[in-house]
C-alpha cells in the first residue's frame, strides 16, 4: 500500500473594486475568517475600501461578496498548484 499524498488546504482570495465601495464595512464584519480590514486609504468618493489584511486566512467563501450592497468585492477559491 502506498501512503496517501498530503493535500494542501484550499486557499482563497478576493477581488476588490475600491471605487465602487462606500465603506459600509459589511464585508469586514461578516468575514468568518477575519481576513479583511478597512483600508486607511480613501477611494475617490472619500470612503475606506476593504483590504485583504490576512491573506492566509481567506478561504474564498465569498460571504463578503454576498453581503456587499455595491458588488464591490467578491471571493474566489484559488486552484491548488501541484507540488506546493
Amino acid at each position: 500500500m502506498s501512503e496517501p499524498t498530503p493535500t494542501k488546504k484550499a486557499r482563497g482570495s478576493v477581488v476588490i473594486m475600491a471605487e465602487r465601495c462606500k465603506g459600509c464595512g459589511f464585508c469586514v464584519e461578516f468575514c468568518p475568517t477575519d481576513a479583511l480590514d478597512l483600508s486607511s486609504q480613501y477611494n475617490a468618493k472619500g470612503y475606506h475600501p476593504p483590504v485583504l489584511a490576512r491573506k492566509d486566512n481567506c478561504t474564498g467563501c465569498d460571504i463578503c461578496g454576498m453581503v456587499c450592497p455595491d458588488f464591490a468585492i467578491y471571493g474566489f477559491i484559488k486552484k491548488p498548484t501541484k507540488g506546493h
